[in-house]
Order: C-alpha cells, then structure tokens, then sequence
C-alpha cells in the first residue's frame, strides 16, 4: 500500500485551536504556514515577540487540559475564530492590541486555579512558537495511533497528539526509520529530524477537556518511551495536499 497524506492541521494559537486545511505550501526552513504563530505568555514568562522561546513561557495543555477543546478558523489577514464548548464562539483581530486584550479576558475563566495568568499575545511568523528549538512540522503515522488505542483497550481521537502531517499506509512505528532521512511529501521535501517526546497534553480529551486517558503511561508500558510522532524540518519547500504521497528518500 502507497502511504499517502491522510490529514493536514495547524493550530494558529499555540494550544488554543486547531483547523484541518486541504493543502498547503511549504517553505524550506519554517514550520507549516501560520502554525503556532501566536502564543499567550503568562505572568512574568521571559519572552518575547518574534523570537522563540520554550513552551514553559506560555498557556498551555499540559498545565492547563481546559484548552485542549478549542477549535480555530483563520480568516484573512490576521483574523482568527475561536469556538470552545465553555466559551462559546469569538472572533479576533490578532494582531491589533484591543482585541489581544479581549482575547486574554475571554480565556481567563478556563484558568486553573493558583496557575499564572497569561498577560500578553505575542507573535513569531514563519518560525512559529513549535515545542522544538528548531522550526518543525510534526509528522504522524495513523497505525502508530491503532497501536496507542490497542495499548489503552479503547479508541481515542487522533487529535491528542496535536499533530501537523497524519500519514496512512505505514506499519505501526515505521515513521522512527525516517529520523535522519529525507521525505518527499507531495511537491516538498522533508527530512527526519527526531521523535516528539509526549506530555500530558495528550491525556486531556479535545471534546471535553478532562485529562482522562493516560496516554504517557500507555507508552512507556508499551514500548519502554514516550515517544510518538517524528519533527521533521522543510529541505525544500513545495505544495502539500490531502491525498498526496509519502515516499521516504
């Protein structure tokens, strides 16, 4: 079987939404367009904008599972909608001040309890606010997820681990073997940089919110890690679509 492109996501706020496109293109040495390009920075977070700094400096999943259930719709420009099963529906102009602040407000409630509170939206183009020291696009092998699911006894959504590239047509965990290697991805080539180590982030249900399934745990007992999914960095830059293939180089 041809392992093919199944899904493509970005998330424009660091862990405040996702959005599935159809295709994209890429630009050797930036993670996928618009991913990540914003972040909340907490209280006294040493960070600042258009320079990249580590997820600790920011709202996120794994402290916070309430943020897990956001869903995100980029409009034109730099405007983005939110929608959360607590909050509701909202738009925002990212980039203008007012409605930064509007945002800050409207995520406040979901704050837990003794946690800083984020004060500051910043932005970092091209590059993006990626877990990784380095511009990534995370890659995912769908029977790698079976095998997760299979592991835990019960199925889980796909959309735990956050990820950018979901692939189809792999055996569970072929995706290690690409690590230092290049992938041809429809017009662009990737290389394998690493394994994505997991947190628990990916424990936290993105309908509910509930930090309910222990997704870390179910790897290290499976298979002595926690690891799942592969960074890779954009060699040549190209278009993507849902669909294409994978063929590792």
């Amino acid at each position: 079987m041809t392992a093919r492109l199944a899904e493509i996501w970005r998330y424009p706020i660091k862990s405040h939404g996702r959005e599935r496109l159809a295709g994209v293109v890429l630009e050797a040495g930036q993670a996928l367009p618009g991913d990540r390009q914003w972040a909340l920075a907490l209280d006294g977070a040493e960070a600042e904008a258009g320079h990249w700094a580590a997820c600790s400096n920011f709202s996120r999943t794994s402290r916070n599972p309430q943020l897990a259930p956001f869903w995100a719709e980029t409009g034109a420009g730099d405007a983005v909608t939110l929608r959360h099963a607590k909050l509701g529906e909202a738009s925002f102009h990212m980039d203008d001040p007012a409605d930064q602040a509007r945002l800050l407000d409207w995520v406040a409630p979901l704050r837990p309890e003794g946690q800083p509170a984020a004060t500051r939206v910043l932005k970092l183009e091209g590059r993006g606010y990626t877990d990784s020291d380095f511009a990534s696009v995370t890659l995912c092998n769908r029977a790698s997820h079976a095998a997760v699911e299979q592991q835990l006894g019960q199925k889980i959504s796909p959309l735990r681990w956050r990820g950018n590239l979901w692939v189809e047509g792999l055996e569970p965990w072929a995706e290690w073997e690409w690590v230092g290697r290049d992938i041809r991805l429809g017009k662009a080539l990737l290389r394998g940089v690493e394994r994505t180590d997991r947190c628990p982030a990916t424990m936290a249900n993105p309908e509910t919110g509930a930090r309910d399934v222990p997704t870390v745990m179910a790897l290290k007992e499976g298979w002595g890690h926690k690891d799942f999914s592969i960074r890779c960095e954009v060699i040549e830059g190209g278009e993507i679509t849902e669909g294409c293939e994978v063929t590792p180089a």
